[in-house]
């Protein structure tokens, strides 16, 4: 069994002095021309992000996180004048994805509401253009639920999809920590060149070095690649309020993998580069739904479901190819192409991963679930590597510097 125990893990000891001059406000020019911090076995170096193919073997499987992010920042205003912002958290009707930014005349959302004491009831207009066709775009309070709110989204012309709507209606989910409003270069850059998928409210910001000549010279040197879709919710911004873990209430993400992935990684197992946390995240939650197809043969809606603290309580005595094998058998049962599940798995020291064996990834926010994730990953050292960065002026966060993390294990 996985070695966790939330209630002895502090958020104290997670901590570290963040100055606000270390945070990247802007993204770099050329976005490969970042820092790139190498932490191997415990020994500590960096160059530049560009020089990346030098430090991957070749065989190794690189898995990358295709999600794309949306425009999901609607400000509209009242008859009075009020401002009212409308952020896009996930959809509620249609329930999936690509079927919700499809849709046509109407659809349903939850969402969080900035100055929602000014919106009790009543239809908030929006006018926009989507190429050169006019569109009122109207939203429409459903159901407060407190912390967020289902709101029904309709536009005229109908025939429009959503989709199309809000990439002229919204604004780029930049960070609250950059501390400015979106502007037109981060609708460009707060993307990685490698999304596909639309669902995301944040960039999976590891992602955002990577040039598609980069991606080349990774090809040519014969570097595999895969994908996976996890579309990243408001709730990695969440900060741990608790004392101790075992209070933190991790939020809920959709991703999909089909089996073409699937594939690779079980020919891969033991040679697996994770870009990103969402995508480690990914992966790990991945071996779990394995482990329950093999020792539960679950034909409940919780199959393809994790929650937060249920890797606790599973067999981790599996191989990583015996779980993805169990996973992929039960899809070809289902005649499915492609899994698509939920993961609210949490990651913290302690935590025996099973897939990832090595790790790029931004610097991430002190007391965050991400750190602790990093904690996990390389142990006590996470401190000898952010001690290393701030002190070589790496730059924090979403559009900060990078590193390529190597356990001692791999």
């Amino acid at each position: 069994m996985p070695d966790l125990s939330p209630r002895s893990v502090r958020i104290d000891n997670y901590d570290y002095i963040l100055p606000r001059q270390k945070i990247a406000r802007f993204p770099l020019e050329d976005p490969a021309g970042s820092k790139l911090l190498i932490y191997n076995k415990g020994e500590i170096s960096h160059t530049n992000f560009q020089n990346l193919p030098e430090y991957v073997r070749k065989g190794d499987l690189m898995v990358f996180n295709n999600t794309r992010v949306v425009q999901a920042r609607i400000i509209m205003q009242k008859p009075t004048g009020s401002k009212i912002e409308i952020f896009l958290l996930e959809p509620v009707y249609p329930p999936e994805y690509s079927l919700s930014f499809s849709s046509v005349t109407y659809c349903h959302w939850k969402c969080m509401t900035g100055n929602k004491r000014k919106w009790k009831t009543g239809q908030l207009e929006k006018e926009v253009f989507v190429g050169n066709i006019k569109v009122r775009l109207f939203a429409e309070l459903v159901n407060d639920r407190g912390l967020w709110q289902e709101i029904k989204f309709s536009w005229e012309p109908g025939e429009l999809m959503f989709g199309r709507i809000i990439e002229s209606a919204g604004l780029t989910p930049i960070p609250p920590y950059l501390d400015r409003a979106p502007e037109q270069v981060d609708k460009d850059r707060y993307q990685t060149v490698y999304s596909r998928f639309e669902g995301s409210v944040a960039a999976p910001t590891a992602g955002l070095h990577f040039t598609r000549e980069l991606l080349a010279g990774l090809k040519e040197k014969g570097v595999p690649a895969g994908e996976v879709t996890l579309h990243v919710g408001a709730g990695t911004f969440l900060p741990v309020k608790s004392q101790t873990i075992d209070k933190h209430q991790m939020h809920t993400e959709h991703f999909s993998v089909d089996t073409e992935t699937l594939e690779k990684l079980i020919n891969n197992h033991q040679n697996i580069t994770a870009v990103g946390t969402t995508t480690a995240r990914t992966l790990e939650t991945l071996y779990w739904l394995g482990v329950k197809q093999k020792y539960r043969h679950e034909n409940r809606i919780s199959q393809y479901t994790l929650s937060q603290w249920e890797a606790g309580g599973l067999p981790g005595d599996v191989s990583a190819g015996q779980a993805l094998e169990a996973l992929l058998s039960q899809l070809a049962g289902e005649n499915k192409q492609q899994l698509v599940a939920k993961t609210q798995l949490m990651i913290i020291p302690g935590y025996n991963f099973k897939m990832v064996n090595r790790l790029i990834t931004n610097f991430h926010q002190p007391r965050s679930t991400l750190l602790l994730l990093i904690a996990a990953f390389i142990g006590e050292d996470w401190r000898m590597v952010y001690r290393y960065a701030l002190e070589n002026d790496f730059r924090f966060l979403s559009y900060g510097d990078s590193s390529l993390l190597i356990p001692g294990t791999s």
